[in-house]
């Protein structure tokens, strides 16, 4: 019997609207089936993405398991791919996500002949989204993954687990995920483990689409946000020192922004980068709404989501 060589792993929590374009896209991939095997934890969807996936993967010709949690957090989600993993790599994708249809082959032939590579990530696809500000939001998220990540500078900067390949072992060896990092900063933490293992991370050309290809609403951009915001709160108090504040502030964001719209400008030829500042700007500040909801309220759970 030939064991699968990647593990497809997609934690999803309500994702009714996108889950099915997702398992399509790995099932497009032009990777040998019968080396992939799809692990899905559904950490208590109160919506059909569970019903779906059981549909979109009945006859799969690939390995597929469904696990089914309450609500315990996305860290807890990715333990149980890890745990359940038996393969040399995990390729995380996210509920909303859709892959290249070269994605997997890519991802795996890099990581094949770069061994001292222990994470590497796609990158986001600069198309347009369902309206403009999901393609505002589309350009703003790649153009702030365009850096070295093998250098000391971008040590403050997380890749994201979404589009993702990462060493089974590796994760092993660093004990996997942070399962008291619930909501969001759970890959970051697990980066700093990483790196501080020697091992290194960067960025791949193969591309993903998230979820800026359908319409976009100030109201969802801002919840994303807010809830990025309270749980990196829980994630600074175990990383002092990685948040840079001075680079979070919404005029800084601004500033960002209007560095960043140039070179996006150069790249799309779009007139909408150039609402990129004001964007950005709208984002960190519901990123520190929500960080100062975390920082000055009692110890509860927040909302659920991601």
């Amino acid at each position: 019997m030939v064991l699968p060589r990647i593990t497809i792993g997609i934690c999803a929590r309500n994702c009714e609207a996108y889950i099915r374009e997702t398992i399509e896209s790995v099932k497009k991939q032009d990777f040998p089936h019968d080396l992939m095997e799809l692990i899905f934890v559904d950490d208590g969807s109160e919506d059909r993405t569970s019903t779906i996936v059981k549909e979109q993967t009945y006859g799969f010709d690939i390995s597929a398991n469904i696990f089914h949690t309450d609500w315990k957090g996305i860290g807890h989600a990715r333990n149980i791919v890890i745990e359940n993993a038996r393969t040399e790599y995990v390729l995380w994708v996210d509920g909303d996500m859709v892959l290249s249809k070269d994605f997997v082959k890519q991802s795996v032939e890099f990581m094949d002949s770069h061994p001292e590579v222990a994470i590497a990530k796609g990158r986001q696809v600069l198309r347009r989204g369902g309206n403009w500000l999901a393609t505002v939001e589309t350009y703003a998220r790649a153009a702030s993954r365009m850096l070295n990540y093998e250098s000391d500078g971008a040590r403050s900067k997380s890749l994201g687990t979404g589009g993702a390949i990462q060493r089974v072992k590796v994760l092993r060896q660093v004990g996997g995920f942070d399962e008291n990092l619930r909501g969001y900063g759970e890959d970051f933490d697990l980066e700093i483990r990483v790196r501080d293992k020697g091992h290194l991370l960067c960025t791949i050309d193969t591309e993903f689409q998230d979820y800026e290809r359908r319409s976009l609403t100030w109201n969802i951009l801002w919840n994303k946000y807010w809830l990025r915001g309270y749980y990196s709160y829980y994630f600074s108090r175990k990383n002092k020192g990685i948040i840079k504040h001075y680079r979070m502030f919404p005029p800084a964001a601004f500033v960002a922004g209007l560095l960043q719209a140039p070179k996006l400008y150069r790249l799309t030829h779009q007139r909408v980068v150039f609402l990129v500042p004001i964007e950005s700007t709208f984002k960190i500040f519901a990123w520190y709404c929500g960080f100062w909801r975390a920082q000055n309220s009692r110890p509860k759970r927040a909302r659920k989501g991601r």
